[in-house]
Order: structure tokens, then C-alpha cells, then sequence
């Protein structure tokens, strides 16, 4: 197979997550990363060999004319490197969500039908065993046509003022954190969201911190079919909390139901400093390799690039979860009950 040219734009916990599982992939060559900070750039050079390091990443994409690009960027900066890969014939693998726009995201999905590039959205939860599972079971009809779901997906307050600082008061938890289990909610129910009512509080963070972000919302869903979905993100628990998140999902159809906690992913730690649930499902090194869900992410989009299939989370899989959120964020703001935009 040959071997594909492979830059990342974003050197952040997910574009180092990235060049760790591409540098192990036969298949590709990462051979330059666009950063704004000296620091990572550094850090990409002695960590991972990179020798070619950008401040602008469109100098990077002109001179360096990669086949694919991995995309890390803040949530609500996605839009701009998408457009200027495809714009250049690049396939993008982008991070989730797609964006923070529906007209956005709209516009993606109209370029990708142009050029007939290849796009994925890294939901890598995906990927992940137990959803799989849930996913192959319920498309099998063993409890029915799926009638209503639960979803949280709740985190310390660590996470956006130690873990995201530069840029969580940008976000939100839903757009950090929902965007996962609404993809996996749509992909489960196969069916489409046609309507939302969100609410949401700021408070702890606003009055803290001063940022003017959510520190919860709940929004519950309503699908094309009948069936419905509640979410609920919060990223204000205290940091004494071992979870990072805490994750569960629960389906209920008609003859059956299915319930997901993964919150402690199978290993309870303390010791005289802390007590612990350690994460191991989504990426973790085993010997001199990464696996979980998000290697396997990775490593599938590389795979659709060469052997020509459509990626398993499609762009349109992309903007469907960013118009739900973005119905969600108008429904908290206005108070109304929002109708999701229809697909492109």
C-alpha cells in the first residue's frame, strides 16, 4: 500500500494523541504540525521526530501538500482548517464536533459532496466494545424499535479550568462532552432529531471565575419515529471526584433495555494521595503501543482513504449531532422549544 503524508493542526492533548497512533501506523508519514505556541512545537520535534513545524497552518498545507490532515483544534475553531484542507484536496480527520455552527457544518458537508474527499468525525466512542455491542444488538431488533434513552456525561471542574483553561469559557459541557453521546443516541435509534428543549445554569463558574459558559445543561430530544432522549452534561463537579467523566447511557425499546456505565472503566485505585478510577478504554499505551477506541479511530480512517470506503462516521453523521447541539444551545438561550434544521 502506499504510504499516505499525514500533518496535524493542533498539538494539544488530541493532536498528541493523534502523531503517538500515526506514528505507528505503516501506512503514513506525519511529516509536519502546525501549532501557535513554540512550546508544543518543541515538544512534537523531540517527542516525535517532527522537523517540520508551522505557526500558521496554512503555510504548512502550501508548502507540505499532505494527502490527509488531522484536525485538534478548539471546539468552535474547527470550520476555517476544515474548509482550507478540502479547498487544497486534503481528506480531513476532524475533531468532534464538527463545528459549533449548523450553517457551518452545512457548508462542510456541501464541500465534501464537491470534491468527494474524505471526512471523519472522530466520535471515537464508536469504536468503543460495549457500544458497539449495544449498536449491533438493538440494529438485530433484540429489545425492540429503541422508545427513549439517557445520557450524562458529567466531569470534574478540573477539566475546563486546568485541563481546557484556554478555551473552555469558549464552549460549552454539551459541546465538549454531549456531542459523543448524542452521535452514539442518533446512531443507536437510527432515526432523526426533529426537536429539543434545553435548560441549563451559570453560576459556579461565572461567579468564580467570571466566564460567562453553562455550568450544566439537561435537554431532552425528541426523534422523527416518536422515540425520545434526555442528556445531561455538567463539568462543576469537585476535583476530589475520581471520574473524568462520569459516563452513562441507558436505552429502553420495546422489549428490552440496555444500560452503558463506564465511569470507572473497570479499575478502582487508592492510595494515601487519592482515590481513583483509572481510564484505559479510549487510549492507552499497552507495551509501545496505543490502543482504545481512538487508535482504532485513527487507524480506520487512514484504512477509508486507501481502500476507498466511506468513513464509518461520515460527515453527515458530523452535522447531525452539531444540529442537535445547535438546537440545544438556541432552545437554553431563547427558552423555546427548537426545531432541528433539516439535513443537507
Amino acid at each position: 500500500m502506499p504510504t499516505l503524508k499525514v500533518n496535524i493542526i493542533g498539538m494539544g492533548i488530541m493532536g498528541k494523541a493523534a502523531a503517538h497512533t500515526l506514528a505507528r501506523n505503516p501506512n503514513v508519514e506525519v511529516t509536519a504540525i502546525a501549532n501557535r505556541g513554540e512550546e508544543r512545537r518543541k515538544e512534537a520535534t523531540q517527542e516525535f521526530g517532527i522537523e517540520r513545524t508551522y505557526t500558521d497552518y496554512l503555510e504548512m498545507l502550501d508548502k507540505e501538500k499532505p494527502d490527509a490532515v488531522f484536525i485538534a483544534t478548539p471546539d468552535w475553531d474547527h470550520f476555517n482548517p476544515v474548509m482550507a484542507c478540502l479547498d487544497r484536496g486534503m481528506h480531513v480527520h476532524v475533531e468532534k464536533p464538527l463545528t459549533t455552527d449548523e450553517g457551518e457544518a452545512r457548508k462542510i458537508v456541501e464541500k465534501v459532496r464537491e470534491t468527494g474527499l474524505k471526512l471523519q468525525v472522530c466520535y471515537n466512542h464508536r469504536w468503543l466494545a460495549p457500544y458497539h455491542n449495544v449498536k449491533d444488538r438493538i440494529s438485530s431488533g433484540e429489545i425492540g424499535k429503541p422508545l427513549t434513552g439517557y445520557a450524562r456525561k458529567n466531569n470534574p471542574i478540573s477539566v475546563p479550568t486546568k485541563m481546557l483553561p484556554s478555551w473552555a469559557k469558549e464552549s460549552s459541557p454539551m459541546w465538549f462532552q454531549t456531542s459523543h453521546d448524542v452521535d452514539l443516541m442518533c446512531w443507536w435509534f437510527e432515526d432523526t432529531p426533529v426537536e429539543v428543549k434545553c435548560f441549563g445554569v451559570k453560576k459556579h463558574l461565572k461567579e468564580k471565575f467570571g466566564w460567562d459558559t453553562f455550568d450544566a445543561l439537561q435537554a431532552i430530544v425528541q426523534f422523527s419515529q416518536g422515540g425520545i432522549a434526555t442528556f445531561e452534561a455538567a463539568w462543576i463537579y469537585p476535583e476530589t471526584h475520581p471520574s473524568m467523566p462520569d459516563s452513562f447511557m441507558s436505552v429502553i425499546g420495546e422489549t428490552g433495555h440496555f444500560q452503558v456505565d463506564r465511569k470507572d472503566e473497570t479499575i478502582e485505585m487508592s492510595s494515601e494521595e487519592k482515590f481513583l478510577w483509572p481510564r484505559s478504554f479510549l487510549n492507552y499505551k499497552v507495551f509501545d503501543r496505543w490502543v482504545g477506541a481512538f487508535p482504532s479511530a485513527l487507524d480506520s480512517f487512514i484504512d477509508s482513504i486507501l481502500m476507498d470506503y466511506e468513513p464509518h462516521v461520515d460527515v453527515l453523521a458530523g452535522w447531525k449531532s452539531t444540529a442537535v447541539l445547535a438546537a440545544m444551545h438556541e432552545s437554553v438561550e431563547t427558552g423555546e422549544t427548537v426545531r432541528v434544521k433539516e439535513a443537507p
